[in-house]
């Protein structure tokens, strides 16, 4: 278990990390942070440009989708965010990011807003899930993987995340079974985070990029620690559909309907511990196997 002191410092920094400094013209610099991967992390390039988009928005409009693309790989350094206004309307606002490194262009996300409306309401039951106490997390199963862990698992893959990941059902990360192409895990902020709906969605927004094409090597026994695969999001969409906060327990279920020309797809829905459905993830992946 993290202690205070440590939690608060990695929300803290995560919390820094979706701070844009203006620019002016609807420019924005953003800093990057290395977890490990090879590239930027897209899950933390989605908040930064959600980040960015609802800087050029009325503040009474919030983000109800968002469907972005993954161009080339981002590299672990400052990303400049632009972004245009395509349409303000009555209801609706749209917005076009384009993220940008030493020239060229990374990702692109157009993303919609819309006013608060009522209408009528339903939707899917939440599945079953074994409550998140009890369980390991992610850090946890990582720390007692020990001197098997490679590198830079070794060193990344044991720092305490702002956000973090408890499984439902423990699977040994450098020797899977072959199992159904479905995950469940529980996802909550490791401290309290400021009261800003927008930071909640865009850290969620970061969070969803986590795990979906994980999903999908499930039925295959792959390991990404082990290097069975080679990975890369190619695109991303998300919608928004009740509030919520990322400093309370959030179920995130995943799944993978297909895999097939070195692409695999996936789907994720996010609920609340009571059972409301408040986001929707979908994410397709370049899916490369070999040593």
């Amino acid at each position: 278990m993290t202690d205070s002191a440590t939690a608060i410092g990695a929300v803290d920094r995560l919390v820094d990390l979706m701070r844009l400094e203006p620019l002016g013209d609807d420019r924005f610099r953003a800093e990057s942070e290395d977890i490990g991967t090879r590239a930027v992390f897209g899950g933390q390039v989605l908040g930064q440009a959600l980040m960015a988009a609802s800087r050029t928005v009325e503040a009474d409009r919030a983000v109800h989708s968002m469907h972005a693309y993954f161009l080339l790989p981002g590299e672990h350094a400052p990303i400049e965010y632009e972004v245009d206004r395509v349409r303000d309307g009555r209801s609706f606002t749209t917005r076009h990011v384009v993220a940008r490194q030493e020239g060229r262009t990374i990702f692109e996300m157009s993303a919609s807003f819309q006013t608060p409306a009522e209408g009528v309401e339903h939707q899917v039951p939440m599945p079953d899930a074994p409550p998140p106490e009890g369980l390991r997390s992610e850090l946890e199963q990582r720390i007692a993987l020990g001197d098997r862990l490679p590198p830079p698992w070794d060193v990344k893959g044991v720092e305490a995340r702002g956000i973090e990941f408890w499984p439902t059902e423990e699977q040994d990360p450098l020797d899977p079974v072959a199992r159904p192409a479905h995950i469940a895990f529980w996802i909550r902020a490791i401290a309290p985070l400021p009261d800003d709906p927008l930071l909640h969605r865009a850290l969620l927004a970061y969070a969803s990029d986590h795990g979906l094409l994980r999903a999908a090597t499930q039925p295959h026994g792959l390991s990404f620690l082990r290097g069975d695969v080679r990975a890369a999001s190619l695109d991303h969409a998300m919608w928004f559909h009740r509030d919520f906060r990322l400093d309370d327990w959030l179920l995130y279920v995943v799944d993978s309907p297909s895999a097939c020309g070195a692409r695999a797809l996936c789907h994720g829905r996010i609920f609340t511990r009571d059972g409301r459905l408040v986001a929707s993830a979908a994410q397709e992946g370049m899916l490369r196997v070999g040593r």
